[in-house]
């Protein structure tokens, strides 16, 4: 395995507001609108998101996800909308953020901030998004990923392990393992 598939390249942090948080960062040689459709379009998001995300695109709008295996159905709520900057919702007890900006007419900045229920799920959401974020990353550069799911959870193993040795809340349990 190489070490760029094993990186720990999330951030933990906490907000100004007290909250714990894990956040990523990417830029994408694609405008800003195209970024945008990774993290709203179903279709998009299937490829990379660990859930089938269907939402209705407004403050308050409901967020249907399925097909995890590991997960059950379950549903979120928006909670902030601003095409093509900014998308925020409500989805497992978390808040996700998605912050895009314009880098010039051809790259755009994507961050991804996980604000967490609870400290110990750092570790674990971090890796989680290691993985999700590598298929991003794949689509971004026009190839086909396997999915977020792709190499099962011996790469999201050994990312979480990175982030348990760099001092990262831990501990909570594992959706599918535990």
């Amino acid at each position: 395995m190489s070490a760029e598939a094993t990186a720990r390249t999330g951030t933990y942090l906490t907000l100004d507001d007290g909250r714990p948080a894990v956040r990523f960062s990417r830029t994408y040689d694609h405008p800003v609108d195209r970024v945008w459709r990774f993290v709203t379009d179903p279709d998009e998001l299937a490829a990379w998101f660990p859930s089938r995300a269907e939402m209705e695109l407004r403050p308050g709008g409901t967020i249907t996800f399925s097909g995890d295996p590991n997960m059950p159905e379950s549903t979120g709520r928006v909670l902030a909308v601003d095409p093509p900057r900014h998308l925020s919702f409500e989805w497992g007890g978390d808040e996700l953020r998605f912050d895009l900006e314009a880098l010039d007419g051809r790259r755009t900045r994507f961050t991804l901030t996980n604000v967490l229920a609870e400290p110990d799920t750092a570790a674990r959401n971090g890796a989680g998004w290691e993985v999700c974020l590598t298929a991003l990353d794949t689509t971004a550069r026009g190839e086909r990923p396997d999915g977020p799911r792709a190499g099962g959870n011996t790469v999201w193993k050994e990312i979480y392990e990175a982030y348990v040795e760099a001092g990262v809340p831990s501990g909570a349990p594992v959706p599918g393992t535990d």
